[in-house]
């Protein structure tokens, strides 16, 4: 089955559906959103996309991003792939929403209308070995050192949602 996206307007007004990879190769404003995830240290939870993803394999980004269907609420979207991707449950909340483009190489856009959301987790994962190759936890000053020195080791919305992100706490 393909997978659709919801396509949508800058005051997220529903425009219609379109299988996923053509909305990214159109550039399409689309509804999406992000889960930041924190250990019991304020670690941040990062996952290594898996090698066999159509875009940004092997790339390190947030612990979930991805799309909500349409018979779904962004939370419900989250709470969704937190269990698909990293096997785990976790009380989530919604700490802003924002519109970004980021250019991910062959061709590809995101353009997203993106809901962010932050949990806080410390257990055992059951990855999803076709999304993520790996998880770990690193500090914000650590990630920034990293980022800094390896910017080709992230996906380009994780960059882009990391600097929302501090401006906002």
């Amino acid at each position: 089955m393909e997978e659709m996206v919801v396509l949508v307007n800058p005051e997220d007004q529903v425009l219609g559906l379109m299988e996923k990879q053509q909305a990214h190769i159109n550039g399409l404003l689309h509804r999406a959103f992000s889960v930041f995830l924190f250990n019991e240290n304020g670690e941040m939870l990062l996952q290594k996309r898996a090698s066999e993803k159509y875009h940004s394999p092997n790339q390190w980004t947030n612990a979930v991003c991805s799309h909500p269907r349409t018979d779904e609420t962004y939370l419900e979207g989250a709470n969704r792939r937190l269990t698909e991707e990293l096997g785990i449950k976790t009380e989530l909340s919604e700490k802003f929403n924002f519109i970004y483009k980021a250019d991910v190489g062959n061709g590809l856009w995101e353009h997203e209308l993106d809901h962010v959301f932050t949990g806080k987790y410390s257990s055992e994962f059951n990855l999803n070995k076709n999304e993520v190759e790996e998880v770990r936890y690193i500090s914000l000053a650590d990630l920034d050192q990293e980022i800094s020195e390896h910017p080709e080791q992230f996906t380009e919305w994780f960059k882009i949602i990391l600097e929302e992100y501090k401006h906002h706490f």
